[in-house]
């Protein structure tokens, strides 16, 4: 992803002020207050939106079908902002959230609201990527980490405000005259319209256009090796597992998934993944950790405040409370890997040990039951 002509980029004597810098991120930091909270907002409402739904076997698809859309526009508003400028894509991630949350906060059914799920991640997508992005155009490498400390207390309060946030409005029957679960994904509708204001006032940087070809071919093959595999993860249960559907749902998502590396190689380097960098041992090794500890985490973030409310009958606001000390620990130990990393340049022990904790962590977790103490 090419960058833009900017202070932070190579035309002499331009620079920013500090003060300049922070009112450009100021919206930056509103879209990706955006993001992160609505990642950590549902998960305590989710058994309250799902029976309200009728859909408590379906409440799943609500939270893939945003990891899906926000997953695979990801590296598309890289592109797409290279040609038309990062001001423009970042207005309509916002804009594309903003509907998604207007919509799935009046969502009728769970097929609904996994639809506007997805729409929600349409825009989330581009909320967090084009915002470092946007970053790294705008301040020096040698600036860079200090103004990172701001979009990780931005994350950080959205991770600790989130569960907290959702139990709440889970648990009232009603506010402002809307069911309160409703809030869950209206609360971003202000939030969302004041980024919008900000970022089209103060977000005005030089643009080069650079052309690529976007892989729209890939975007789609993995999308039709994804989808599959996941419906038959939600249904082989009732379908049965070798069933003519099932193995009609495996066929189409192999061959999704075998159409999109063929894309990929196609692509080269335009690729939505390029396969090229999959030789790099330290990035295949990376992301090998990154997707095994992914299904863990978010598995555990949507699991366990379902568990707490159907098994131990906790409030949704008390399950929300229990998971902050979950959220403490990503905070935690992401502030205390990053400083060492920076102090010491070394890194590679953080991994083994997050690896390890989780995996103790998990199998402790497979173990509890209805007579588990809440401790």
């Amino acid at each position: 992803m090419s960058t833009t002509t900017d202070a932070a980029t190579p035309t002499p004597g331009v620079s920013l002020t500090h003060r300049q810098i922070m009112t450009i991120l100021s919206g930056l930091l509103l879209g990706m207050f955006l993001a992160a909270l609505d990642q950590m907002i549902v998960a305590s409402a989710m058994k309250t939106i799902a029976d309200q739904l009728h859909g408590q076997t379906l409440q799943a698809w609500a939270t893939t079908s945003y990891l899906i859309t926000a997953t695979i526009t990801t590296p598309l508003y890289g592109k797409l902002s290279d040609i038309y400028g990062r001001k423009p894509m970042y207005l309509a991630a916002i804009s594309l959230f903003l509907v998604g949350s207007l919509l799935s906060g009046i969502a009728t059914s769970m097929y609904e609201l996994a639809a506007f799920r997805a729409v929600q991640g349409l825009g989330a997508g581009g909320l967090m990527s084009l915002a470092f992005a946007i970053m790294a155009d705008i301040i020096s490498p040698r600036e860079r980490s200090k103004y990172s400390a701001y979009f990780m207390a931005v994350f950080g309060s959205a991770s600790v405000l989130g569960p907290v946030i959702g139990g709440v409005f889970a648990g009232l029957s009603s506010f402002l005259g809307v069911t309160g679960w409703r809030w869950v994904f209206l609360v971003n509708v202000p939030i969302a319209l004041l980024a919008l204001f900000v970022v089209a006032r103060v977000l005005n940087i030089p643009h080069q256009r650079v052309n690529h070809r976007i892989d729209f071919g890939g975007a789609i093959a993995l999308t039709v090796g994804l989808v599959p595999l996941l419906i038959v993860a939600e249904q082989g249960r009732e379908w049965g597992w070798a069933s003519a559907t099932s193995i009609a749902m495996y066929v189409i998502g192999v061959l999704g998934l075998v159409a999109f590396v063929w894309v990929e190689n196609r692509m080269g380097d335009e690729a939505l993944l390029p396969i090229r960098m999959f030789r790099n041992h330290t990035f295949s090794l990376g992301n090998t950790i990154n997707f095994v500890l992914g299904v863990g985490m978010f598995g555990g973030m949507v699991s366990i405040p379902l568990y707490l409310q159907i098994v131990k009958g906790v409030t949704p606001t008390t399950a929300g409370l229990m998971l902050l000390p979950m959220t403490f620990g990503i905070m935690s130990a992401t502030a205390i890997a990053g400083k060492v990393t920076s102090k010491t340049g070394r890194y590679k022990v953080f991994p083994i040990i997050g690896a390890g904790l989780m995996a103790i962590a998990l199998f402790l977790l497979s173990t509890i039951g209805t007579d588990t103490p809440s401790w």
